[in-house]
Protein backbone atom coordinates (compact mmCIF):
# COMPACT_ATOMS: atom_id res chain seq x y z
CA UNK A 1 0.00 0.00 0.00
CA UNK A 2 1.39 3.17 -1.29
CA UNK A 3 1.43 5.79 1.67
CA UNK A 4 -0.10 9.24 1.34
CA UNK A 5 2.18 11.80 1.75
CA UNK A 6 -0.66 14.50 3.64
CA UNK A 7 -1.12 11.92 6.28
CA UNK A 8 0.68 11.32 9.61
CA UNK A 9 2.97 8.23 9.43
CA UNK A 10 1.40 6.73 12.52
CA UNK A 11 -2.45 7.26 10.94
CA UNK A 12 -1.69 5.74 7.97
CA UNK A 13 0.49 2.82 9.00
CA UNK A 14 -3.07 2.32 11.42
CA UNK A 15 -5.03 2.47 8.59
CA UNK A 16 -3.19 0.20 6.63
CA UNK A 17 -3.40 -2.50 9.83
CA UNK A 18 -7.40 -2.64 9.40
CA UNK A 19 -7.26 -2.70 5.60
CA UNK A 20 -5.22 -5.84 5.84
CA UNK A 21 -7.54 -8.39 6.83
CA UNK A 22 -5.01 -10.72 8.26
CA UNK A 23 -4.11 -7.58 10.62
CA UNK A 24 -7.36 -6.18 11.25
CA UNK A 25 -8.37 -9.97 12.49
CA UNK A 26 -5.62 -9.93 14.97
CA UNK A 27 -6.26 -6.71 16.16
CA UNK A 28 -10.35 -7.62 17.06
CA UNK A 29 -9.01 -10.30 18.45
CA UNK A 30 -7.22 -8.61 20.95
CA UNK A 31 -9.77 -6.34 21.53
CA UNK A 32 -12.18 -8.89 22.10
CA UNK A 33 -10.48 -10.66 24.94
CA UNK A 34 -9.68 -7.43 26.38
CA UNK A 35 -13.54 -6.81 26.95
CA UNK A 36 -13.47 -10.48 28.75
CA UNK A 37 -11.28 -9.07 30.88
CA UNK A 38 -12.63 -6.12 31.38
CA UNK A 39 -15.75 -8.39 32.49
CA UNK A 40 -13.81 -10.29 34.46
CA UNK A 41 -12.72 -7.60 36.59
CA UNK A 42 -16.57 -6.61 37.82
CA UNK A 43 -17.30 -10.49 38.65
CA UNK A 44 -16.93 -10.72 42.39
CA UNK A 45 -15.34 -13.41 45.42
CA UNK A 46 -17.53 -15.43 46.70
CA UNK A 47 -17.08 -13.56 50.14
CA UNK A 48 -17.81 -9.93 48.88
CA UNK A 49 -20.85 -8.07 49.61
CA UNK A 50 -22.35 -4.33 49.43
CA UNK A 51 -20.89 -3.60 52.97
CA UNK A 52 -17.48 -5.50 52.19
CA UNK A 53 -17.56 -3.05 49.08
CA UNK A 54 -18.01 0.16 50.54
CA UNK A 55 -15.51 -0.90 53.48
CA UNK A 56 -12.83 -1.21 50.55
CA UNK A 57 -13.57 1.70 48.65
CA UNK A 58 -12.62 3.07 52.14
CA UNK A 59 -9.53 1.27 52.86
CA UNK A 60 -8.13 1.92 49.27
CA UNK A 61 -8.57 5.78 49.68
CA UNK A 62 -6.72 6.13 52.87
CA UNK A 63 -4.14 3.33 52.00
CA UNK A 64 -1.87 4.31 49.33
CA UNK A 65 0.10 0.89 48.93
CA UNK A 66 -3.39 -0.60 48.46
CA UNK A 67 -4.40 2.09 45.93
CA UNK A 68 -1.32 1.01 43.93
CA UNK A 69 -2.15 -2.22 43.80
CA UNK A 70 -5.27 -1.95 42.67
CA UNK A 71 -4.41 0.68 39.74
CA UNK A 72 -1.96 -2.78 38.90
CA UNK A 73 -5.33 -4.80 38.74
CA UNK A 74 -7.38 -2.63 36.85
CA UNK A 75 -9.97 -1.49 39.90
CA UNK A 76 -10.28 -5.40 40.08
CA UNK A 77 -8.82 -5.74 43.51
CA UNK A 78 -10.79 -2.42 44.89
CA UNK A 79 -14.20 -4.58 43.74
CA UNK A 80 -12.06 -7.62 45.01
CA UNK A 81 -13.18 -9.73 41.86
CA UNK A 82 -11.73 -12.64 40.99
CA UNK A 83 -9.15 -11.16 38.88
CA UNK A 84 -8.07 -9.47 42.23
CA UNK A 85 -4.73 -10.41 41.62
CA UNK A 86 -4.33 -10.03 38.29
CA UNK A 87 -1.38 -11.93 36.17
CA UNK A 88 1.52 -10.96 38.82
CA UNK A 89 1.87 -14.31 40.29
CA UNK A 90 2.48 -15.66 37.05
CA UNK A 91 4.79 -12.62 36.60
CA UNK A 92 6.46 -13.55 40.13
CA UNK A 93 7.00 -17.36 38.97
CA UNK A 94 8.45 -16.14 35.44
CA UNK A 95 10.73 -14.22 37.91
CA UNK A 96 11.62 -16.70 40.23
CA UNK A 97 12.74 -19.23 37.26
CA UNK A 98 14.90 -16.69 35.41
CA UNK A 99 16.84 -16.69 38.44
CA UNK A 100 16.80 -20.07 38.98
CA UNK A 101 17.74 -21.50 35.42
CA UNK A 102 21.47 -20.33 35.58
CA UNK A 103 21.69 -22.00 39.86
CA UNK A 104 20.23 -25.11 38.98
CA UNK A 105 22.03 -27.45 36.57
CA UNK A 106 18.90 -29.55 35.60
CA UNK A 107 17.21 -26.16 34.59
CA UNK A 108 20.17 -25.37 33.02
CA UNK A 109 19.99 -28.41 30.63
CA UNK A 110 16.37 -28.24 30.22
CA UNK A 111 17.01 -24.50 28.98
CA UNK A 112 19.56 -25.29 26.61
CA UNK A 113 17.55 -27.84 24.44
CA UNK A 114 15.99 -24.89 22.45
CA UNK A 115 12.15 -24.51 21.49
CA UNK A 116 10.97 -27.44 23.87
CA UNK A 117 13.25 -26.65 26.64
CA UNK A 118 11.59 -23.33 26.53
CA UNK A 119 8.08 -25.28 26.41
CA UNK A 120 9.39 -27.32 29.35
CA UNK A 121 10.38 -23.84 31.57
CA UNK A 122 7.27 -22.33 30.91
CA UNK A 123 5.10 -25.52 31.95
CA UNK A 124 7.29 -25.62 35.39
CA UNK A 125 6.18 -21.59 35.13
CA UNK A 126 2.64 -22.11 35.03
CA UNK A 127 2.73 -25.15 37.40
CA UNK A 128 4.61 -22.63 39.84
CA UNK A 129 1.86 -19.73 39.10
CA UNK A 130 -0.95 -22.15 41.04
CA UNK A 131 0.55 -22.01 44.54
CA UNK A 132 2.01 -18.23 44.32
CA UNK A 133 -1.37 -17.74 43.31
CA UNK A 134 -3.06 -19.46 46.55
CA UNK A 135 -0.72 -17.90 48.73
CA UNK A 136 -1.49 -14.53 47.29
CA UNK A 137 -5.18 -14.81 47.60
CA UNK A 138 -4.59 -15.70 51.51
CA UNK A 139 -2.65 -13.13 51.77
CA UNK A 140 -4.75 -10.53 50.52
CA UNK A 141 -7.19 -11.67 52.60
CA UNK A 142 -4.90 -11.46 55.85
CA UNK A 143 -4.37 -7.73 54.76
CA UNK A 144 -7.57 -7.21 54.14
CA UNK A 145 -8.48 -8.60 57.89
CA UNK A 146 -5.95 -6.99 59.63
CA UNK A 147 -7.17 -3.36 58.26
CA UNK A 148 -10.80 -4.66 59.62
CA UNK A 149 -12.12 -4.79 55.87
CA UNK A 150 -13.22 -8.10 56.62
CA UNK A 151 -13.89 -10.30 60.03
CA UNK A 152 -13.17 -14.13 60.31
CA UNK A 153 -13.83 -16.20 57.29
CA UNK A 154 -14.93 -19.36 58.04
CA UNK A 155 -12.79 -22.02 56.18
CA UNK A 156 -15.29 -23.35 53.24
CA UNK A 157 -15.59 -19.03 52.91
CA UNK A 158 -11.64 -18.64 52.66
CA UNK A 159 -11.01 -21.51 50.56
CA UNK A 160 -14.01 -20.72 48.15
CA UNK A 161 -12.37 -17.43 48.03
CA UNK A 162 -9.17 -18.33 47.42
CA UNK A 163 -9.63 -21.14 44.83
CA UNK A 164 -12.05 -18.63 42.67
CA UNK A 165 -8.83 -15.68 42.97
CA UNK A 166 -6.52 -18.36 41.80
CA UNK A 167 -9.02 -19.70 39.06
CA UNK A 168 -8.79 -16.49 38.08
CA UNK A 169 -5.59 -15.80 37.63
CA UNK A 170 -4.75 -18.63 35.97
CA UNK A 171 -7.41 -17.84 33.10
CA UNK A 172 -6.21 -14.26 33.12
CA UNK A 173 -2.61 -16.44 31.84
CA UNK A 174 -4.82 -18.53 29.75
CA UNK A 175 -6.35 -15.27 27.33
CA UNK A 176 -2.86 -13.48 27.97
CA UNK A 177 -1.42 -16.48 25.56
CA UNK A 178 -4.03 -16.60 23.37
CA UNK A 179 -3.70 -12.87 22.47
CA UNK A 180 0.36 -13.58 21.99
CA UNK A 181 -0.34 -16.72 19.16
CA UNK A 182 -3.90 -15.23 17.81
CA UNK A 183 -3.42 -11.82 18.17
CA UNK A 184 -0.87 -8.55 18.20
CA UNK A 185 1.22 -10.51 20.18
CA UNK A 186 2.59 -9.53 24.00
CA UNK A 187 -0.18 -11.01 25.63
CA UNK A 188 0.22 -11.23 29.34
CA UNK A 189 1.80 -7.49 29.08
CA UNK A 190 -0.97 -6.33 27.39
CA UNK A 191 -3.13 -7.69 29.80
CA UNK A 192 -0.88 -5.79 32.40
CA UNK A 193 -1.85 -2.72 30.58
CA UNK A 194 -4.69 -2.46 29.97
CA UNK A 195 -5.80 -2.80 33.98
CA UNK A 196 -3.23 -0.15 34.03
CA UNK A 197 -4.83 2.27 31.57
CA UNK A 198 -8.21 1.25 32.60
CA UNK A 199 -7.66 2.71 36.27
CA UNK A 200 -5.86 5.50 35.28
CA UNK A 201 -9.19 8.14 33.96
CA UNK A 202 -10.96 7.23 37.04
CA UNK A 203 -7.86 7.78 39.30
CA UNK A 204 -7.29 11.40 38.09
CA UNK A 205 -11.16 11.76 38.50
CA UNK A 206 -10.86 10.95 42.08
CA UNK A 207 -8.23 14.15 42.41
CA UNK A 208 -10.25 16.95 40.97
CA UNK A 209 -13.38 15.64 42.89
CA UNK A 210 -11.57 15.50 46.07
CA UNK A 211 -11.05 19.54 45.81
CA UNK A 212 -7.61 19.04 45.88
CA UNK A 213 -5.48 22.19 45.50
CA UNK A 214 -5.63 23.62 41.38
CA UNK A 215 -2.31 24.50 40.63
CA UNK A 216 -0.83 21.28 43.04
CA UNK A 217 -2.57 19.18 40.52
CA UNK A 218 -1.77 21.33 37.54
CA UNK A 219 1.86 21.41 38.27
CA UNK A 220 1.47 17.49 38.98
CA UNK A 221 0.43 16.78 35.89
CA UNK A 222 3.08 18.19 34.61
CA UNK A 223 5.49 16.29 36.68
CA UNK A 224 4.05 13.32 35.77
CA UNK A 225 4.02 13.59 31.61
CA UNK A 226 8.31 14.82 32.47
CA UNK A 227 8.72 11.74 34.10
CA UNK A 228 7.26 9.71 31.14
CA UNK A 229 9.22 11.34 28.58
CA UNK A 230 12.23 10.42 31.19
CA UNK A 231 10.81 7.00 30.64
CA UNK A 232 10.22 6.94 26.96
CA UNK A 233 14.11 8.61 26.75
CA UNK A 234 15.84 5.75 29.13
CA UNK A 235 13.85 2.95 27.46
CA UNK A 236 14.91 3.31 24.10
CA UNK A 237 18.49 4.81 24.98
CA UNK A 238 21.48 2.13 24.23
CA UNK A 239 25.13 2.03 23.28
CA UNK A 240 25.79 0.18 20.12
CA UNK A 241 28.76 -2.50 19.92
CA UNK A 242 30.18 -2.31 16.50
CA UNK A 243 30.80 -6.31 15.14
CA UNK A 244 33.10 -7.57 12.62
CA UNK A 245 32.05 -11.55 10.77
CA UNK A 246 35.25 -12.80 9.07
CA UNK A 247 34.16 -16.32 7.62
CA UNK A 248 36.05 -18.37 5.55
CA UNK A 249 34.43 -20.72 2.63
CA UNK A 250 35.93 -23.59 0.76
CA UNK A 251 34.09 -23.42 -3.31
CA UNK A 252 35.67 -25.59 -6.00
CA UNK A 253 39.27 -26.03 -3.64
CA UNK A 254 39.30 -22.48 -3.13
CA UNK A 255 39.15 -20.59 -0.22
CA UNK A 256 36.85 -17.31 0.02
CA UNK A 257 36.84 -14.65 2.64
CA UNK A 258 33.61 -13.08 3.32
CA UNK A 259 33.17 -10.02 5.62
CA UNK A 260 30.31 -8.33 7.31
CA UNK A 261 29.70 -5.94 9.99
CA UNK A 262 26.91 -5.42 12.61
CA UNK A 263 26.48 -4.06 15.79
CA UNK A 264 25.09 -5.49 19.42
CA UNK A 265 22.77 -2.87 20.83
CA UNK A 266 23.34 -2.84 24.89
CA UNK A 267 20.60 -1.03 26.46
CA UNK A 268 21.12 1.20 29.30
CA UNK A 269 18.15 0.26 31.09
CA UNK A 270 18.40 -4.13 30.38
CA UNK A 271 16.51 -4.93 34.03
CA UNK A 272 13.62 -3.17 33.23
CA UNK A 273 11.16 -2.85 35.86
CA UNK A 274 12.06 -5.84 37.78
CA UNK A 275 14.31 -3.65 40.16
CA UNK A 276 11.42 -1.88 41.27
CA UNK A 277 9.44 -4.92 42.02
CA UNK A 278 11.92 -6.38 44.07
CA UNK A 279 12.77 -3.13 45.81
CA UNK A 280 8.73 -2.57 46.68
CA UNK A 281 8.18 -6.43 47.68
CA UNK A 282 11.06 -6.12 49.94
CA UNK A 283 10.21 -2.03 51.45
CA UNK A 284 6.63 -3.61 52.21
CA UNK A 285 7.60 -6.80 53.56
CA UNK A 286 8.09 -4.73 57.71
CA UNK A 287 5.10 -2.96 57.53
CA UNK A 288 3.06 -6.44 56.72
CA UNK A 289 4.56 -8.32 59.17
CA UNK A 290 4.12 -4.91 61.62
CA UNK A 291 0.06 -4.96 60.92
CA UNK A 292 -0.26 -8.26 62.59
CA UNK A 293 1.10 -7.01 66.28
CA UNK A 294 0.83 -3.65 66.36
CA UNK A 295 -1.70 -2.18 68.73
CA UNK A 296 -4.76 -0.67 66.71
CA UNK A 297 -5.60 3.08 65.96
CA UNK A 298 -6.12 5.21 69.22
CA UNK A 299 -5.07 2.82 71.52
CA UNK A 300 -1.34 2.98 73.17
CA UNK A 301 1.33 2.27 70.11
CA UNK A 302 3.83 -0.16 70.73
CA UNK A 303 7.30 -0.95 68.83
CA UNK A 304 5.52 -2.34 65.69
CA UNK A 305 3.65 0.92 65.39
CA UNK A 306 6.65 2.72 65.23
CA UNK A 307 7.95 0.00 62.30
CA UNK A 308 4.68 0.19 60.55
CA UNK A 309 5.13 4.32 60.87
CA UNK A 310 8.49 4.38 59.52
CA UNK A 311 7.93 2.47 56.26
CA UNK A 312 4.39 3.55 55.23
CA UNK A 313 4.95 5.05 51.36
CA UNK A 314 2.16 7.80 52.61
CA UNK A 315 4.31 9.01 55.57
CA UNK A 316 4.92 12.67 55.43
CA UNK A 317 8.17 14.39 55.50
CA UNK A 318 10.78 14.14 57.07
CA UNK A 319 9.70 10.80 58.52
CA UNK A 320 9.10 9.67 53.91
CA UNK A 321 13.19 9.94 53.87
CA UNK A 322 13.84 6.58 55.27
CA UNK A 323 11.08 4.72 53.35
CA UNK A 324 11.91 6.40 50.25
CA UNK A 325 16.35 6.98 51.27
CA UNK A 326 15.91 2.74 51.91
CA UNK A 327 13.81 2.39 48.41
CA UNK A 328 16.79 4.39 46.14
CA UNK A 329 19.87 2.61 47.25
CA UNK A 330 17.43 -1.26 47.22
CA UNK A 331 16.31 -0.04 43.12
CA UNK A 332 20.09 0.87 42.61
CA UNK A 333 21.44 -2.47 44.11
CA UNK A 334 18.77 -4.60 42.70
CA UNK A 335 19.59 -3.52 39.08
CA UNK A 336 22.57 -4.45 39.62
CA UNK A 337 22.10 -7.92 40.48
CA UNK A 338 19.73 -7.95 37.94
CA UNK A 339 21.45 -7.16 34.94
CA UNK A 340 24.41 -9.07 35.76
CA UNK A 341 22.27 -12.28 36.27
CA UNK A 342 20.51 -11.46 32.73
CA UNK A 343 23.84 -10.17 31.23
CA UNK A 344 25.64 -13.69 32.49
CA UNK A 345 22.65 -15.88 30.93
CA UNK A 346 23.49 -14.14 27.72
CA UNK A 347 26.81 -15.16 27.33
CA UNK A 348 27.62 -12.94 24.29
CA UNK A 349 31.69 -13.78 24.38
CA UNK A 350 31.36 -17.31 23.41
CA UNK A 351 28.29 -16.68 21.26
CA UNK A 352 30.50 -13.88 18.99
CA UNK A 353 33.35 -17.05 19.00
CA UNK A 354 31.50 -18.94 17.85
CA UNK A 355 29.92 -17.07 15.18
CA UNK A 356 33.36 -16.05 13.97
CA UNK A 357 32.54 -12.32 15.24
CA UNK A 358 34.82 -9.56 16.80
CA UNK A 359 34.81 -6.93 18.40
CA UNK A 360 37.29 -4.07 15.93
CA UNK A 361 40.29 -3.40 18.57
CA UNK A 362 39.51 -6.18 21.34
CA UNK A 363 40.86 -9.95 21.43
CA UNK A 364 38.43 -12.75 21.20
CA UNK A 365 38.01 -14.90 24.40
CA UNK A 366 38.78 -13.23 27.66
CA UNK A 367 39.17 -10.24 26.40
CA UNK A 368 36.15 -9.46 24.86
CA UNK A 369 34.46 -10.67 28.02
CA UNK A 370 36.50 -8.12 30.66
CA UNK A 371 35.34 -5.27 28.11
CA UNK A 372 31.38 -6.48 27.62
CA UNK A 373 31.69 -6.63 31.33
CA UNK A 374 32.98 -2.98 32.13
CA UNK A 375 30.87 -1.61 29.13
CA UNK A 376 27.71 -3.14 30.86
CA UNK A 377 28.76 -1.90 34.19
CA UNK A 378 29.01 1.27 33.21
CA UNK A 379 25.70 1.66 31.60
CA UNK A 380 24.09 -0.29 34.72
CA UNK A 381 25.43 2.68 36.31
CA UNK A 382 23.09 5.23 34.42
CA UNK A 383 20.13 2.94 34.35
CA UNK A 384 19.88 2.21 38.12
CA UNK A 385 20.22 5.81 38.68
CA UNK A 386 17.58 6.72 36.14
CA UNK A 387 15.49 3.74 37.81
CA UNK A 388 16.52 4.66 41.46
CA UNK A 389 14.96 8.42 40.30
CA UNK A 390 11.71 7.07 38.68
CA UNK A 391 11.29 5.17 41.98
CA UNK A 392 10.99 8.06 44.35
CA UNK A 393 9.45 10.31 41.97
CA UNK A 394 5.79 9.92 43.61
CA UNK A 395 7.57 11.06 47.03
CA UNK A 396 9.14 14.04 45.13
CA UNK A 397 5.69 14.89 43.32
CA UNK A 398 4.07 14.32 46.45
CA UNK A 399 6.29 16.90 48.31
CA UNK A 400 6.34 19.57 45.75
CA UNK A 401 2.36 19.70 44.66
CA UNK A 402 1.02 18.31 48.19
CA UNK A 403 -1.01 16.67 46.09
CA UNK A 404 -2.02 13.23 48.18
CA UNK A 405 -5.10 12.10 46.60
CA UNK A 406 -3.03 10.53 43.58
CA UNK A 407 0.23 8.89 43.09
CA UNK A 408 2.27 8.84 40.01
CA UNK A 409 3.27 4.82 40.07
CA UNK A 410 6.50 4.40 38.88
CA UNK A 411 6.27 0.57 37.84
CA UNK A 412 2.93 1.55 36.73
CA UNK A 413 4.57 4.08 33.95
CA UNK A 414 7.07 2.08 33.47
CA UNK A 415 5.06 -0.95 32.40
CA UNK A 416 2.67 1.11 30.46
CA UNK A 417 5.42 2.89 28.05
CA UNK A 418 7.42 -0.04 27.79
CA UNK A 419 4.76 -2.18 26.36
CA UNK A 420 3.30 0.27 24.26
CA UNK A 421 6.43 1.00 22.51
CA UNK A 422 6.98 -3.17 21.95
CA UNK A 423 3.58 -3.43 20.59
CA UNK A 424 4.24 -0.26 18.20
CA UNK A 425 7.35 -1.57 17.03
CA UNK A 426 5.16 -5.39 17.07
CA UNK A 427 2.76 -3.52 14.77
CA UNK A 428 5.36 -1.91 12.65
CA UNK A 429 7.20 -5.52 12.06
CA UNK A 430 3.90 -6.75 10.59
CA UNK A 431 3.69 -3.45 8.16
CA UNK A 432 7.35 -4.30 6.95
CA UNK A 433 6.84 -8.14 6.30
CA UNK A 434 4.31 -6.76 3.96
CA UNK A 435 6.18 -4.43 2.69
CA UNK A 436 4.63 -1.17 3.75
CA UNK A 437 6.47 1.75 5.15
CA UNK A 438 5.47 2.21 9.10
CA UNK A 439 5.97 4.69 11.58
CA UNK A 440 8.59 3.68 13.49
CA UNK A 441 11.90 4.68 12.38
Amino acid sequence: MQRRENQPRLIQAMMAFFTLPDLRRRLLFTFGILVVFRFMVHVPAPMVTTEVLQKLAETFEQNQLLGMLDLFSGGAMRNFSVAALGVYPYITASIIMQLLVPVIPRLQSIAQEGEVGQRKINRITHLLTVPLTALSGYGQLALLHSQNVIGHLEAPVTAATVVSVTAGTVFLVWLGELITERGIGNGISIIIFAGIVASMPEMIGRGFLAKEDPLGLITFIILGLATLVFIVMFIEAHRRIPVQYARSTFRSGRMYRQSGSTHIPLRVNTAGMIPLIFAIALMQFPATIATWFMNPTGQDPNFWNTIYNLFRMDAPFPGGLIYWGLYFALVIGFTFFYTMIMFEQMNLPKTLQQQGGFIPGVRPGKATADYLNRVIKHLTFGGALFLAIIAITPFIAREITNVTILTISSTALLIAVGVALDTMKQLEAQLTMRRYEGFLK
